[in-house]
């Protein structure tokens, strides 16, 4: 979680953290863990579907903390909801943990061992049990230890960030993990804070070592001063060493524990897997989230680990943070469910904690009826594999060579996230992917769409045109991005699109600047061009679509099925918080290459069959409404 979750849930804390005792008499602790082999089988991560996490960050004004947490109000969730899983906090960014830990620093108000209860529940009930735990970010083991702090460039301790070069992890972070995995038999831990949180350490220790690796002297203080770039990658690599390391030590004792650490691989770390972890995730904007779930989902559907998206449960008005959190609808959450479901995704909803740790009975009736929508959907659409068609490139090196900080989303993500967004409203089937990914796979993708990005190397430049020579097609945007390409084609003066071909493919130019333009207005004028070079370049893609606009539409491969997956984004969600209502969207023509007449079309959920002519080895269907999410599976 962001650190806009700590105004809400830590109102008191940064102010009177004051290093109260870390011990005190704890009712209920001895109930012993649930017995192995004596309950039903709980479905691992990689199998999961739906979850729902909470968190309260607990801090040391917390008072009767696990009180009110009883085997009724952990049945009572699973008896509503039917997850597959729970994340429930046991550490959040305070540093204090909210279960009566032996290794760590269990806040001061623990009154029972509220997680004894809900491991003992949920796996009576054969449901996965996971923690949230903040990892990099512990303001609890910083002020208890400063010299376990990240040294910022002034050259002062951090106060909340714990070093990757120092003992934190060998002290306090692999001991509570192996803690929850031994004596709680938790099934796994969904490491917050982490890639998002860490920051470049100018610690004696890391710059010495980073003397000794580079041979530079001094690292530099600002993005400006020589050799960024090289204390960057250098710290960069140090955080994923941290990773590993915990990751390592953990699975030594507990290989089964599963481990994910938030956002990591993900487009807040958009680089290639180099960490066994069992699954990826993170927390998509609380504002603006369908936008926000469009761009992280088309990024992890390539990673090759097994992934699933947070939304958060309440919002609240932008830009007016005075005014008090607010419960969103089930309809919006809905919608934000769709968009990572049909990129066949795994789904989770947060919610947020009581102060003593117990959970808001009445909100689970909005996630009851969001559980609902989306397992009416699973059978369609979980573990679905998405048909390459428009490959968006979102190269790890330029990322790294324009980003001001280690892990953080900058202009470039944003350049490029416009361009995702008019993509998308243009009723095209879109993937996020990196050098990395095309590495692999750059011949299965018929179109690649290069955005806004002030830095190309050389060898991607290469790999793009060899591409292109051998059939590929290739969009350019942005004059300074064509500017790479020069050498071999280069746009014509006052055309808003040029094509050229090379060998046996095609590059189309647009030098206009165009992604953060379109995120700030939207332009159906600036749109249109975009697209009409998208079906200049790519003419016969899997789906063509006519009709309503505001669907999100995706082809993807179930098994040996061919799904067609429509989602329903009408709304304003870049400039309105709360969505009371979706108004259907409808009615379109499909267009689906085929090759050979199906012997059936269903629209699902509904088995509805869906009557169809066959032309030129395309199925034509009409689709009269999508009031939220509806699927194609094509027979």
């Amino acid at each position: 979680m962001k650190g806009s979750l700590l105004k809400f849930v830590l109102c008191g804390f940064l102010i009177t953290c004051n290093g109260l005792a870390e011990t005190r008499t704890v009712s209920a602790q001895s109930s012993p863990p649930t017995r192995e082999g004596s309950d039903p089988k709980r479905l691992r991560r990689n199998e999961s579907f739906l979850g729902i996490h909470f968190d309260f960050h607990a801090g040391p004004t917390d008072r009767h903390i696990g009180s009110r947490t009883t085997p009724e109000m952990v049945t009572s969730i699973l008896d509503k909801v039917r997850p597959d899983y729970i994340q429930i906090d046991c550490k959040g960014h305070p540093g204090y943990s909210s279960y009566p830990t032996k290794v760590g620093n269990p806040a001061p108000g623990i009154e029972k061992d509220a997680l004894r209860v809900w491991r003992r529940e949920t796996a009576r009930r054969g449901v996965g049990l996971f923690m949230h735990y903040s990892g990099v970010w512990d303001s609890r083991a910083v002020e208890l230890h400063p010299d376990w702090a990240v040294t910022n460039a002034d050259g002062k301790k951090n106060k909340d960030i714990t070093s990757v070069f120092g003992p934190y992890a060998d002290q306090l972070l692999i001991p509570q993990l192996k803690e929850l995995a031994g004596d709680y038999r938790v099934d796994g831990v969904w490491v917050d804070g982490e890639c998002w949180a860490t920051v470049p350490d100018y610690g004696e220790r890391a710059t010495r070592l980073f003397r000794e690796a580079t041979g530079i002297s001094d690292p530099p203080k600002t993005s400006k001063d020589p050799h960024w770039y090289e204390w960057m990658q250098f710290n960069r690599e140090a955080f994923r060493k941290y990773l590993r390391h915990y990751v390592a030590e953990v699975r030594s004792v507990y290989p089964d524990f599963q481990i994910c650490s938030n956002w990591a691989f993900t487009d807040h770390m958009p680089e290639a897997v180099s960490v066994p972890l069992n699954f990826l995730s993170g927390d998509y904007d609380h504002r603006n989230s369908v936008n926000s779930a469009r761009y992280a989902g088309r990024y992890l559907v390539h990673q090759g680990l097994p992934w699933d998206l947070m939304a958060w449960s309440f919002s609240r008005t932008p830009n007016h943070d005075s005014i008090p959190w607010k419960q969103k609808t089930a309809v919006q959450l809905k919608q934000e469910a769709a968009i990572v479901l049909a990129l066949g995704g795994g789904f989770q909803a947060y919610f947020s904690q009581n102060r003593d740790g117990s959970i808001k009975p009445g909100e689970m009736e909005v996630m009851a009826e969001v559980a609902q929508f989306a397992r009416e959907r699973q059978p369609f659409c979980h573990h679905s594999v998405q048909i390459p068609q428009i490959g968006l490139l979102f190269p790890t090196g330029s990322y790294q060579k324009e980003s001001g900080g280690l892990f953080t989303r900058n202009t470039g993500n944003n350049r490029l996230r416009g361009v995702l967004q008019a993509l998308l409203e243009g009723q095209n089937s879109v993937d996020i992917v990196s050098e990395d990914m095309l590495n692999r796979n750059i011949k299965k993708f018929p179109l690649i769409v290069v955005p806004e990005w002030q830095q190309l190397s050389r060898v991607l430049c290469e790999d793009l045109i060899s591409y292109v020579k051998e059939g590929g097609s290739l969009l350019i945007i942005g004059n300074e991005t064509a500017g790479f390409f020069s050498e071999w084609a280069a746009a014509d003066a006052g055309s808003p699109t040029t094509f050229k071909r090379l060998g046996s493919g095609q590059i189309g130019i647009m030098p206009d600047a165009f992604g953060l333009e379109y995120l700030k207005n939207g332009s159906k004028e600036k749109r249109a061009v975009l697209n009409d070079a998208v079906k200049a370049l790519f003419p016969d893609p899997i789906v063509r679509s006519e009709g309503a606009t505001d669907i999100d539409l995706s082809a993807s491969m179930l098994g040996n099925k061919l799904t067609v997956h429509l989602v329903n984004t009408s709304g304003p969600h870049d400039k309105v918080t709360y969505i009371e209502k979706v108004s259907p969207a409808g009615p379109l023509t499909l267009s689906i290459r085929t090759g050979k007449k199906p012997a059936r079309i269903t629209l699902q959920p509904s088995g509805k069959k869906c009557g169809f002519r066959f032309e030129n080895g395309r199925a034509i269907v009409k689709i009269d409404t999508v009031p939220l999410y509806e699927i194609l599976v094509v027979e």
